[in-house]
């Protein structure tokens, strides 16, 4: 049998480069800029800071041979059965029909509306995500999204700065993460940061009344809270806009269906990790952050902010109304550096919320936060255990326990049971409306066993 490959091109048949050009189509393309050689593009590197040595790589490989190294690598991963943890990711039933609608090439390919009149298509579905965002919040107006929940809390701290109000407030019992990205943001602009602490759990307003001052620009506090307990935030708002401060409440977007929304509380900016959104935990990201303002505060939202309104010939039409912060059209006096939105992520929280409806949304809210309060009763019942706080919860609560977490963590584990976040006060829990009651019993089983 004559061999068929001899006279094809030898890119043709060399397998493992990356890389798909030439040698010679490189040297072509750096003659064309007037380089030498490859080296040229780092000319404004200082010398210090480039690696002189050779990179100990190993051979390139086939795409076949590709793919059954990342599948031996990928059996290294575990896979649980029941999620009991959530601290910020959540493992919420997301209908079949959301993934096969986002994964259409139309969407999956759509990114930024850069050329509006031609970009219908992402513009609608941008602006049905916001409008559902306001519904949900009960807020006036939403953005086009941003990067994450802790990046949305950042933005809208930035919001409410101006010259004579630079200090933002926000409460220890906000997620560790959510302070700390707001921190490293305020930073950057050398705004104040001040922790107010926590109590029992919640955030301590009386300690809030004797921190605010008239250089107070934001209050932000988490509903719920990271340790699940749900916050006196109409209470807060009102401290906050009595000092002339702004109040900014982060939100988890499920338990809002059967909790006060943030206009209801008084909130002027709401945001949130919209993760629980019919968007995959996937090692933690990407995700969105949702933001929405009453209506005073809409020039100081980051991002875009998409219309409706009619062509030429009358017909329904999008536009991209508002782009008020942005670095790309505001240059140097621009306060936010965003200049882009989750198009993808944001879509997929518009069909989720689309395929769910309000009552969904109200029914995955209502199992998880029953779930939850029957778990923890029924933990609550092993000697040993016990509710770390009181106070009203969603579908997180943290107990403490005289058995070492770690020890209990691991027998769940070797059951394909992933347990509760380990704090140094104990163990925070999370169930939502995925996991079954028989699930549920079956944990407490095996806690009260590792309690014994």
């Amino acid at each position: 049998m004559p061999d068929s490959t001899k006279n094809l091109p030898q890119r043709v048949i060399k397998l493992g480069s990356y890389i798909p050009s030439t040698k010679a189509e490189r040297g072509e393309m750096l003659s064309a800029i007037g380089l030498s050689d490859i080296n040229g593009l780092y000319a404004d590197v200082p010398d210090s800071a480039m690696f002189k040595g050779l990179l100990d790589l190993p051979e390139g490989l086939s795409e076949l041979e590709v793919r059954r190294k990342m599948t031996e690598i990928a059996k290294q991963n575990r896979v649980f059965s029941t999620i009991l943890r959530g601290a910020g990711s959540y493992d919420h039933y997301i209908p079949s029909i959301v993934k096969f609608i986002t994964s259409k090439e139309e969407f999956v390919t759509a990114y930024t509306p850069y050329q509006a009149e031609l970009s219908q298509g992402i513009l609608q579905s941008i602006f049905e995500y916001q409008t559902m965002i306001c519904s949900l919040t009960g807020m006036d107006v939403s953005n086009a999204s941003v990067y994450d929940g802790a990046t949305a809390a950042a933005e809208a701290a930035a919001m409410c700065v101006n010259a004579k109000r630079r200090t933002v407030l926000i409460s220890d019992t906000a997620h560790p993460d959510t302070i700390s990205v707001v921190k490293t943001y305020c930073f950057g602009t050398d705004t104040d940061v001040i922790i107010i602490p926590g109590k029992d759990g919640k955030t301590d307003i009386s300690a809030l009344e004797s921190m605010l001052t008239e250089t107070s620009a934001a209050v932000y506090i988490q509903q719920p809270n990271f340790f699940g307990l749900i916050e006196d935030a109409a209470r807060i708002g009102e401290i906050a806009h009595s000092s002339g401060a702004k109040f900014i409440m982060g939100c988890n977007p499920i338990s809002l269906s059967i909790m006060k929304t943030p206009a209801e509380c008084g909130a002027d900016v709401a945001v949130g990790e919209g993760q629980p959104l019919g968007i995959p935990m996937s090692y933690g990201g990407p995700y969105l952050g949702f933001m929405a303002a009453e209506k005073s505060m809409m020039r100081h939202l980051p991002g875009r902010i998409v219309g409706e309104t009619v062509d030429s010939d009358g017909n329904r039409a999008f536009v991209l109304t508002l782009q008020a912060r942005e670095q790309h059209i505001r240059r140097e006096k621009a306060s936010s550096n965003i200049c882009s939105n989750q198009a993808l992520c944001a879509f997929t929280a518009a069909v989720y919320m689309s395929v769910m409806g309000p009552d969904g949304i109200r029914e995955a809210a209502e199992q998880s936060m029953s779930k939850a309060h029957y778990f923890a009763e029924s933990l609550c019942k092993i000697k040993g255990i016990s509710m770390a706080n009181s106070g009203c919860y969603f579908n997180e609560f943290l107990t403490k326990t005289e058995t070492d977490p770690a020890l209990i963590l691991k027998k769940l584990e070797e059951a394909g049971i992933l347990g509760g976040l380990p704090l140094k006060d104990g163990i925070l829990w999370c169930v939502t409306e995925k996991v079954e009651r028989e699930k549920l019993d079956e944990a407490v089983d095996i806690v009260r066993e590792v309690c014994k």
